[in-house]
């Protein structure tokens, strides 16, 4: 039995990691990702990792752009705690 549970969560593991690698665009470099579109009172956040990995991400002209190297993790701040 704890053979069948360890299969279904290393089965469910694997599923969920090659759904977010597709959804992710497959990883492929040079490949052409969408357009992102900026609006009125809006900017366009880049930021590149260090393991090479580059995101774009749009946020509100006042809110700063915030990254985490450790937990690879982009988001905008608040015009209050800025990136904390």
């Amino acid at each position: 039995m704890v053979r069948l549970l360890l299969a279904i969560v290393l089965a469910a593991t694997f599923a969920t990691a090659s759904g977010v690698a597709a959804q992710d665009g497959g990883g492929r470099k040079g490949a052409k990702q969408s357009a992102i579109k900026v609006g009125k009172d809006e900017k366009l956040c880049n930021y590149r990792f260090p393991s090479g990995e580059r995101r774009q991400w749009v946020c509100k002209k006042v809110e700063p752009c915030c990254a985490w190297d450790a937990i690879n993790y982009v988001k905008c701040g608040s015009t209050i705690t800025g990136c904390f």
